[in-house]
């Protein structure tokens, strides 16, 4: 299953208030980025037929059957640095991970 910190399902909140919107969050893995796949966090009304839904502290999360198998024990954090800010992505699936963690090889 996937997990999310608390600072991460915040800030989804806070992005959902913001936008005055009743949405859940998808959360995908496409085919793309330097090493063969990429993560996708999108905002969307409903569940598809093929997805999990998960209720992550009030947060309804979506994810498709494909994109769990290379989900499976992740962990979503919001980190906010020098750096810069987003959401990190610690999949112990991905044997390795490039442009700063957002695309990954299983």
């Amino acid at each position: 299953m996937i997990t999310m910190t608390p600072v991460a399902i915040a800030k989804v909140k806070a992005i959902l208030a913001e936008r005055n919107e009743e949405s859940g969050l998808r959360i995908a893995v496409a085919g793309g980025g330097c090493s063969g796949f990429q993560y996708q966090m999108t905002l969307d009304k409903e569940p598809r037929a093929d997805d999990r839904v998960l209720d992550l502290e009030g947060l309804r999360v979506f994810v498709d059957t494909r994109s769990l198998l290379y989900l499976n024990g992740t962990t979503v954090d919001y980190v906010d640095g020098a750096n810069g800010s987003g959401f990190k992505f610690d999949n112990p699936n991905a044997r390795a991970s490039c442009g700063w963690g957002e695309t990954f090889e299983a």
